[in-house]
């Protein structure tokens, strides 16, 4: 694979997010105070947090459901994309994430629309399924890539017809194109971009990401 132009990419990056992505300072101390707890620096980009919210405004959600809190950046994201009366449910395995996010929230003014629970995201997403909640329009999966196919399934059990279904990180830098990714998180979205392919009841596209690594966004639909 020839090397990015990591320069021209970090400079178009820059030129979008100048045009269409404005200073906002709700999110910027949201990445600073995740970057002073320590949280890794795996957050979506202030572009992809755009693209996001405006894929998620585009079916007019009253509910969202979030797999992979982190800090709570991409949560706020996407609730700006709810009503007055929307909720939006995030999952996140560490309870010290968990309080990062919550205080990065409550400062956003955005807490009392989102429900961060703590757990599991595997034992989280059967616990909604069996107390019989309602389903998801929108549901952004951004966790733990080995166990994507199994968020995929558990997930449409919360689905509808017509409920978005997005996940990040799919590409893992040209990894998922290898016969048999020796690492597990290459292979887990190997197998999630295989399963929304193949799936008869999701219409799906990858779109690609491009920034200091090629990855990549799947977009799907349930039919």
């Amino acid at each position: 694979m020839e090397p990015i132009n990591e320069q021209l990419v970090e400079r178009i990056d820059r030129y979008i997010e100048d045009l269409f992505v404005p200073p906002d300072a709700a999110l910027s101390k949201n990445l600073e105070d995740a970057d002073s707890a320590g949280l890794p620096a795996i957050q979506v980009s202030a572009n992809q947090g755009k693209l996001l919210y405006l894929l998620a405004k585009l079916v007019s959600p009253t509910r969202i459901l979030e797999i992979g809190t982190l800090g709570g950046y991409s949560t706020t994201w996407l609730e700006r994309a709810l009503p007055a009366d929307g909720i939006l449910i995030t999952l996140e395995r560490e309870q010290a994430y968990a309080d990062v996010a919550r205080r990065n929230l409550e400062r956003a003014g955005v807490d009392s629309k989102v429900d961060i629970q703590v757990g599991s995201a595997s034992d989280s997403l059967l616990r909604l399924i069996h107390s019989g909640a309602q389903p998801f329009d929108v549901i952004f999966i951004d966790a733990d890539k080995a166990s994507y196919p199994e968020y995929l399934n558990l997930s449409l059990e919360l689905s509808h017809p017509r409920t978005l279904v997005l996940a990040d990180n799919v590409i893992r830098n040209g990894n998922v194109m290898d016969d048999h990714p020796a690492d597990i998180h290459d292979h887990g979205a190997k197998r999630y971009n295989e399963a929304i392919a193949h799936h008869s009841r999701l219409e799906s596209i990858v779109l690609p990401i491009v920034r200091k690594r090629i990855d990549g966004l799947a977009i799907s639909i349930v039919r």
